[in-house]
């Protein structure tokens, strides 16, 4: 069975990148949804659309983002408010906020619009409160002024009620107790609950822990109230991997099982006892394949058996869904057990298009067209169907084409149950319940304001694009068969909906290539392809256009700084005459025309990227880069290769001459690349002198470039000491310009020796070292700040944030 599992694993790594259309294509003859179902389904769909809309109570959010959803700027304000403003402790920053978000919004186009009079009264009170935030000119502006100043108070009260208000449409209670007490209606009407507990990627170890608690304490609670014998029946908890440790990332595989497995079969022990389930949520795609190592440790214990309770959560919007569950569904039959599986359409979708671009990734995990989720999501759920001897599927969606087309799937109504997020589709559900019989579950949040962030984002971008069925069902002016329109008419099978993340640049570019080390497929060829560089010796030398005729040179034997005992290899230094031979020999590249010159240029990119192993090899050993820092490194190489080379053919001023190129240590390759790729690409000679702890690099880097068709003429090499080889360049008459990374003082040293013999007019180029300041104010959720601004700022070797105030 071990093999087979294999194979199944090995089927979701296959899908994780591949052609969107070409998947398309395959789950459409795979699904055997009838022609007959879709149009049954559409007719169903349209039908409750009316219903909903004939209602008089529809739902408050859908309300709200009817008349204020992520298309229009005050609904943007307001969430930024919703968000931030419950953070604040003090007055002066709060009315600071308030009038930042409110007053330069236009709320009189929102006056009146809403069907609801709490949204058309909170627009009232927002617009005059923007009238009176106004600052104007002479009386008016004194008048004003005055308003503004006795008023500040009153207003702090409306919106902060207001906005009090907005997060408790989101979040059911800020303790489980309170979501109990507030879930008594719904719950008297027939609903179910699944909590979750807000806690998003614990940075510490002490939030781990924390979150852990707050886990145990909700499910011993929620034991009380657990009082049917059908497990279907009571209240369940959905839980977090990455809120219950702070390393939780595939690179870190072993640490992970070998201490959060522990921690997770306690809680399954503990909702198995309180007769509960228990859901594993989805998180983002990279996560995934470390989710299901967790999921599969804590199911084979067998202190779980005949326990029906365990749950995982899967992303119709993933590529990998539909073997997803077959693997899930194998699980269950090996172990002898019954799984619960919450089908989502998915709530990372931005993020994870985002991260495939900025990494340059082959592809997208995720669907790009939302028609494509939504025939991926009903693939998904006619597969569930048929597989309810082992699982009990639980159908999260608002979207009435969705249930539709599931009921008429005919799946027996005792076999599933529908879901819904807290404040979000009841009066879908309702029907659902009421008319269908079958179940529905609330998914509720359960904690304070302040800690909303991550989730309020990811419902907001969820449902509140134009695109969202929560956005359209009561907009009457959408028409009802646009609605309830039938996603397989609308499969996107030509060119991406999302530019692809080679295409990025195009048509001037292509974008460089990543790698994602959260895949174990890249892994293991990065692996494969780094083996034979982890012993290998570079022997480095001078690279010029003429034979050395240094008699005795020097030698620096380059010693790994990250382990002792691993040699290198050994740097061979330019002497004074190498550096005398090179600027006699040096020659600008004005021979070759721009077009050329950027096919060479082009041509070494691809050679860097052809090369990977080897820069991988020689920076990290050399420069004790990580395996992050060296794709980073090199992407930003070839970008600069393929960027210089682009705009080349735009320049029009003829080239200055020979430049000396030098670069520092923490940037190895890619602002050694850059500066060289710049002067190149505009004609010029280049002669390099690259950090000495860093020539290794330099040398594997420039023999590419001569390998890509550079003249040794053009582009030379010199590794030695700045203090000698750096002085004689930099002070040659026969240098027409400086390019310089480093620090500020040797940036002043270059520029005082260029000014005693260089040409007035031979340019530095000097990037120098800085100091960063911060300020994170108390509107800013302080893990965002360490996670996506101090954590980034010191991954970036040589920025430092020297002054860090928090207020």
């Amino acid at each position: 069975m071990i093999g087979l599992f294999n194979e199944y694993r090995n089927t979701i790594r296959k899908k994780h990148l591949c052609n969107e259309f070409e998947l398309i294509k395959c789950l459409k003859k795979d699904a055997a949804i009838s022609s007959d179902l879709r149009s049954n389904a559409k007719q169903r769909a349209m039908d409750t659309v009316r219903e909903i809309r004939e209602q008089a109570t529809p739902g408050l959010m859908e309300v709200f983002l009817v008349e204020y959803g992520l298309s229009t700027d005050e609904g943007i304000a307001l969430m930024c408010l919703a968000e931030a403003l419950l953070r604040v402790p003090d007055n002066e920053t709060i009315d600071a906020l308030i009038e930042d978000k409110i007053e330069p919004s236009d709320w009189g186009q929102h006056l009146g619009h809403s069907h609801s009079t709490l949204v058309n009264a909170s627009t009232w009170a927002l617009m005059l409160t923007g009238k009176v935030l106004e600052d104007g000119d002479g009386v008016s502006g004194v008048l004003k002024g005055a308003v503004k100043r006795m008023g500040e108070p009153v207003i702090r009260a409306a919106v902060s009620r207001a906005m009090k208000e907005l997060g408790a449409q989101f979040v059911l209670g800020q303790t489980i107790e309170e979501a109990i007490e507030r879930g008594q209606s719904q719950m008297r009407k027939g609903f179910t609950y699944s909590f979750d507990m807000l806690g998003e990627a614990a940075m510490t170890a002490a939030d781990a822990d924390d979150y852990f608690q707050d886990y145990a304490r909700a499910i011993q609670f929620l034991a009380g109230h657990a009082v049917s014998d059908d497990i279907r029946k009571n209240p369940g908890i959905s839980i977090k991997l990455s809120a219950l440790h702070p390393r939780y990332e595939p690179r870190q595989r072993k640490r992970v099982l070998s201490e959060l497995v522990g921690k997770v079969l306690h809680l399954a022990i503990a909702a198995k006892n309180a007769r509960m389930g228990l859901n594993i949520d989805a998180e983002e795609s990279e996560r995934l394949e470390i989710s299901l190592d967790v999921f599969e440790a804590v199911l084979s214990d067998p202190e779980l058996a005949s326990w029906d309770g365990f749950g995982f959560v899967v992303q119709a919007y993933s590529k990998r869904a539909l073997p997803v569950l077959e693997w899930l569904y194998a699980q269950a039959e090996h172990f002898d057990r019954k799984l619960m599986v919450r089908l989502v359409k998915g709530a990372y979708w931005d993020s994870e298009v985002k991260r495939a671009q900025v990494e340059g990734l082959n592809g997208f995990p995720v669907f790009t067209a939302k028609a494509n989720t939504d025939v991926s999501y009903l693939c998904c759920a006619n597969r569930l169907g048929k597989m309810t001897d082992r699982i009990y599927p639980q159908f999260a969606t608002h979207n009435a084409h969705t249930v539709s087309a599931i009921l008429e799937m005919g799946i027996d109504p005792e076999l599933y149950e529908f879901q819904s997020l807290h404040g979000m589709g009841e009066a879908l559900h309702s029907i659902l319940r009421e008319k269908h019989g079958v179940g529905s579950r609330i998914y509720a949040p359960v904690g304070a304001h302040r800690d909303l962030l991550a989730y309020l984002v990811r419902r907001l971008l969820e449902n509140g694009a134009n695109s969202s069925f929560v956005n359209q069902i009561i907009n009457e002016a959408i028409p009802l068969d646009e609605v309830a329109a039938d996603p397989f008419s609308e499969i996107s099978e030509g060119s991406p909906v999302v530019q692809l993340p080679s295409a990025l640049y195009e048509p001037e570019r292509i974008n460089s290539k990543g790698l994602d080390l959260d895949n174990p497929v890249d892994l293991q060829i990065l692996e494969q392809a780094r083996e034979p560089f982890k012993n290998h010796q570079w022997q480095a030398e001078p690279l010029t256009a003429t034979k050395s005729t240094s008699k005795k040179p020097a030698v620096w034997e380059v010693i790994n700084p990250a382990d002792m005992q691993d040699k290198v290899g050994a740097v061979t230094l330019a002497s004074d005459e190498d550096t005398e031979a090179a600027i006699n020999a040096a020659q600008n590249w004005e021979s070759a025309s721009a077009e050329k010159r950027g096919e060479i240029l082009n041509t070494a990119a691809d050679l860097y990227e052809e090369n990977f192993a080897e820069l991988f090899g020689v920076i990290t050993r050399e420069a004790g880069k990580t395996q992050n820092d060296c794709i980073a490194e090199l992407r930003e190489a070839v970008d600069f290769l393929r960027y210089y080379a682009a705009r080349a053919q735009k320049l029009e001023q003829p080239a200055r001459g020979i430049f000396c190129c030098i670069s520092p240590w923490n940037f190895p390759l890619a602002i050694f690349t850059g500066q060289i790729a710049a002067a190149l690409a505009a004609g010029n000679g280049v002669i390099a002198k690259p950090a000495e702890a860093t020539s290794l690099t330099a040398f594997v880097a420039v023999n590419l470039l001569h390998k890509a068709g550079v003249p040794r003429t053009v582009l030379q090499l010199l590794p030695g000491e700045g203090g000698k080889i750096g002085r004689l360049l930099t002070s040659d008459r026969r240098i027409n310009g400086v390019c310089f990374t480093g620090s500020t003082a040797t940036a002043q040293q270059i520029n005082r020796a260029m000014a005693g013999s260089l040409h007035p007019n031979a340019p530095l180029i000097a990037e120098t070292g800085g100091l960063n300041a911060m300020i994170v104010d108390s509107t800013a959720l302080p893990e965002q700040a360490v996670r996506d601004i101090v954590v980034s700022a010191f991954q970036s070797a040589g920025q430092r944030c020297s002054a860090l105030r928090v207020l």
